[in-house]
């Protein structure tokens, strides 16, 4: 009977520690993938403190949730100083359904408000030629980028995530 009982909790400690050990490599892998979001991800997993996805966080503070690509999912958002930075794997263009278009960087950062992102970095729109966009704000069904000179567009081209399109430069 003793031996019948030891390779069962043999069996379930090894099958638990597996598991476990899986765990702590997946945590590790992460980590990997998010050493380019910044050490944000890893005091909140230590805070036990879930990131929300980009989307929502944007939603919340009313902007448009598609003015970065899709796979745009790793930032970091002081929500004291309320600065955001948002890592994007390559450089890219996303493209909009009123034909506008948009160029990030692979770190896009500014102040995040209600209604407002402010002080970018690594964003521009094409207006003849590539310029640089300080700010987005959004007032009801529109959206204001700052670039140069005030561009008012229709929010609603702004609302759908879409990917983004490699390119070589920013």
């Amino acid at each position: 009977m003793d031996q019948i009982l030891n390779k069962v909790g043999s069996y379930w400690f090894s099958n638990k520690a597996n598991k476990e050990l899986n765990s702590v490599g997946e945590d590790i892998n992460s980590l990997g993938s998010s050493i380019q979001g910044g050490t944000n991800w890893l005091v909140n997993k230590i805070k036990g403190k879930m990131q929300k996805p980009l989307p929502e966080l944007l939603k919340e503070y009313d902007i448009a949730v598609g003015i970065f690509p899709r796979d745009a999912t790793n930032y970091e958002f002081n929500e004291e100083t309320g600065k955001l930075v948002v890592y994007i794997p390559s450089i890219c263009e996303v493209g909009y359904k009123d034909s506008s278009v948009l160029r990030l960087s692979t770190t896009v950062t500014g102040y995040l408000e209600k209604g407002k992102l402010a002080d970018i970095e690594g964003m521009k729109t094409k207006v003849m030629i590539w310029v640089k966009v300080s700010s987005i704000t959004t007032e009801g069904s529109k959206i204001h980028f700052t670039a140069g000179m005030k561009k008012t567009r229709s929010r609603e081209a702004y609302e759908v995530l879409r990917d983004g399109v490699s390119v070589d430069k920013f």
